[in-house]
C-alpha cells in the first residue's frame, strides 16, 4: 500500500494570526479530508499521516477528530509541550487514541537553537518510548546538530527529520547541509522524510531539488526514507501528482514500496485497512 507520511489539515477560522500569512494565497484557506481525497485516488494513495501545524493541543484534538472520521487517515503526529511538567500525563492520554502516533515540536520556529538539546525533555520522552510514538523532527539546518545529540542520548526513540531538514537549495548551500545530514543517518534510529524540497527550492527548476533527494536516498538507505507529500503547502510551488512523479523517478524502482509505503507503516506504528 502506498502512504503519504505527511500532509495537513487546517480551518482559517482557527489560524487568526497565524501561518500561513496573506502572501501565501494558494493556502491561505481551508483545507480538509474531501480536498485530498481526489489527489489519492489519482496517486493510489491508501492512506496517510496527517501532521500538526500549530504549537497548540487544540490543534492535534482537531486532526485526531478528523482522523476518527476518516478511514484513510492512518495516523496523527500531533503537538504536546515537551517540556511542560505535565507532558507524559498529556502524552499518555493522547496516546489512548489509536490513531495518535507521534509528537512534532515546531522547532524551525523556536529561536533556541539548542532546545532540543535540553535534559528537561527527558520526562517527556520516556512517557513517548513507553507508548511507543515517534518523534517528528521540523528543523532547519541550524538544527540538525541539536537533534543529533537529542536523538543520540535516547535510542530507542524513532526519530524522523521532516523534509530533508529543509535544505537552502535556493542559496545552493549543500555541502555543509550534507556532512550534517550524514552525521544524523548514522544514527540507526533516525530516518528521513522525502517531502518539502520543492518549496525550499523555491523559483528554481524542479530538478534543483534531485541531487538533495538523491543524498537522503543515498545517506538513509531504502529502508529509512518515507515519502510524503507535503499538501497542501506543495501547493505554492507545484502540485500533489508532479511531486510524487518525481520521487518516483528519483527513488530506485527497488526501493518503491519501503519508501512509497512500508516505511511509514513500520515507522509510524500505522493499521492500514486491507
Amino acid at each position: 500500500m502506498r502512504i503519504d507520511s505527511h500532509q495537513h489539515f487546517w480551518l482559517m477560522e482557527r489560524r487568526v494570526g497565524q501561518w500561513p500569512p496573506p502572501e501565501l494565497a494558494a493556502i491561505r484557506h481551508d483545507f480538509l479530508p474531501g480536498d485530498i481525497k481526489a489527489h489519492l485516488s489519482r496517486a493510489g494513495i491508501g492512506g496517510t499521516v496527517v501532521v500538526q501545524s500549530l504549537p497548540e493541543l487544540d490543534d492535534t484534538l482537531f486532526l485526531l477528530d478528523l482522523a476518527g472520521r476518516n478511514d484513510f487517515i492512518l495516523g496523527v503526529v500531533g503537538w504536546v509541550d515537551m517540556k511542560d511538567a505535565r507532558a507524559p500525563d498529556m502524552i499518555a492520554t493522547l496516546a489512548a487514541h489509536p490513531k495518535f502516533k507521534a509528537i512534532r515540536p515546531m522547532l524551525q520556529g523556536i529561536p533556541d537553537t539548542d532546545w532540543i538539546d535540553d535534559p528537561v525533555l527527558a520526562p517527556a520522552v520516556a512517557a513517548m518510548i513507553q507508548h511507543d510514538l515517534a518523534f517528528d523532527g521540523l528543523v532547519l539546518p541550524r538544527h540538525m546538530a541539536p537533534l543529533r545529540r537529542f536523538a543520540e542520548r535516547y535510542p530507542d526513540l524513532r526519530v524522523v527529520i521532516d523534509h530533508g531538514a529543509k535544505p537552502l537549495i535556493a542559496e545552493g548551500r549543500f555541502v555543509e547541509w550534507r556532512q550534517r545530514l550524514a552525521a544524523l543517518a548514522d544514527l540507526p534510529n533516525v530516518s528521513c522524510k522525502l517531502s518539502g524540497l520543492l518549496v525550499e527550492a523555491g523559483n528554481q527548476r524542479p530538478e534543483a531539488v534531485r541531487p538533495y533527494a538523491e543524498t537522503i536516498v543515498e545517506l538513509f538507505g531504502g529502508r529509512r526514507v518515507i515519502w510524503g507529500s507535503d499538501w497542501p503547502v506543495v501547493n505554492l510551488v507545484s502540485d500533489y501528482q508532479t511531486w510524487l512523479d518525481q520521487c518516483l523517478d528519483i527513488v530506485p524502482a527497488e526501493h518503491h514500496d519501503a519508501v512509497f509505503g512500508g516505511n511509514a507503516i513500520d515507522f509510524y506504528r500505522l493499521k492500514p485497512s486491507r
